[in-house]
């Protein structure tokens, strides 16, 4: 078996909903990342086996294979093949373990993997009722979701359901969304994120998109008291204890460890794990603390021997309740703020958690980090990661 290993990893600037980005072709927005990540290696992109990309909503801007698309349309080579796969919110983290996995076996060796969704311009679900709806009557008939006044598994109904079995108050939440806009807040005024984010040029206003739009330096838990639920027949989960909706793209660059070295590269950490799991698709959100138990026995490591945890921020109560089962200290989870700050394009997190892991663990000197992801319909993927000195 090779060792994978990961060499880079970047992504956008993330965009709020009908932001900076709004305007930008997600086939672009992609293509960007792509052509980012080949450039600022020096990577023979014919060398590339296969982009792997996550993207979640699938029509319209984002349709028919946006992984392929955003390769030609990034200038590289034809003969470069790109599939596009769909794990709901962990869609690009699946990606990323495709990627390694194919490396590790030796199908590849050099693959990137990638995710993007452009929310202001392809709405969250907004394939559901094009051509019918993926509710059957046999689904119904085990999950009731008709009790709920629901169509469909719903997250932020899931978020509530979990919160109160949790008991976890309405502050509790609020204050965990407060945390993760002041720890975003600083790292980017240390300028921690700069060696992830690739700038873009905004073509209609000739400008260029530099840092991250949904950090909130004004918040306070005040003001997040004072937001309304989201929903109407919610009362916990609100716009400020919930992931943003955003735009973005990001991209990993994975490779055997020989042949990055013979290429005059640095690997920067290696795959150590990975798990994929199942839970019950009404409250859906526990999938990370099966993954993290999962990960963690794959990789013959203790929770103690992790020196930063990413737990992607859908909700407040996904990381709260986490940390209640895991027992990880606070300041080892999300250290750079997560989602509820920086925002959550889909398709593009699991990428954009790895970029941030990465550069994190290289400026603490830690040894392993963790990802875990919840995903629709009751899944979540986690992964570790260890830094390799250069």
């Amino acid at each position: 078996m090779y060792e994978a290993v990961i060499v880079d990893a970047v992504r956008t600037p993330i965009g709020r909903r009908n932001g900076a980005l709004k305007d930008v072709h997600p086939v672009d927005l992609l293509g960007h990342v792509l052509r980012s990540i080949v450039e600022r290696n020096q990577l023979p992109p014919e060398a590339v086996d296969d982009v792997i990309a996550g993207c979640l909503t699938q029509i319209g801007d984002q349709a028919v294979n946006i992984a392929r698309n955003a390769w030609l349309a990034a200038g590289l080579p034809e003969s470069v093949p790109g599939c596009t796969i769909d794990r709901q919110c962990g869609s690009s983290l699946q990606a990323l373990h495709f990627a390694a996995q194919g490396v590790m076996s030796g199908a590849y060796e050099i693959a990137i993997a990638c995710g993007v969704e452009a929310m202001s311009r392809v709405p969250m679900m907004s394939s559901i009722g094009v051509y019918g709806t993926p509710m059957t009557e046999s689904l119904e008939a085990r999950y009731h979701m008709r009790q709920y006044n629901r169509s469909f598994f719903d997250q932020a109904l899931g978020a509530e359901l979990l919160a109160k079995e949790w008991g976890f108050s309405r502050e509790d939440l609020d204050r965990f969304g407060l945390r993760s806009h002041q720890l975003a807040a600083k790292a980017r005024s240390e300028g921690k994120f700069r060696r992830e984010i690739v700038p873009l040029s905004l073509a209609k206003s000739s400008g260029w998109f530099e840092e991250d739009e949904g950090i909130r330096t004004d918040t306070s838990l005040e003001k997040m008291l004072s937001l309304k639920p989201a929903f109407p027949d919610l009362e916990l989960i609100t716009a400020g204890n919930a992931s943003q909706i955003s735009d973005g793209a990001s991209a990993a660059l994975v490779m055997r460890r020989e042949t990055a070295e013979k290429l005059g590269l640095r690997p920067r950490a290696r795959f150590v794990a990975f798990s994929v799991v199942g839970v019950n698709p009404v409250t859906m959100l526990t999938g990370p603390i099966p993954a993290t138990r999962k990960v963690l026995q794959n990789a013959g490591l203790k929770v103690e021997d992790i020196d930063l945890f990413e737990v992607n921020e859908a909700f407040a109560p996904v990381v709260l309740g986490w940390q209640k089962e895991i027992g990880a200290p606070w300041d080892r989870v999300n250290v750079n703020g997560g989602a509820i700050a920086l925002g959550h394009p889909l398709g593009a997190t699991g990428t954009r958690i790895a970029a941030t892991l990465l550069n994190a663990l290289e400026d603490r000197g830690g040894r392993y980090g963790l990802i875990a992801i919840c995903e629709g319909a009751g899944m979540a993927n986690a992964t570790v990661i260890e830094r390799m000195d250069g």
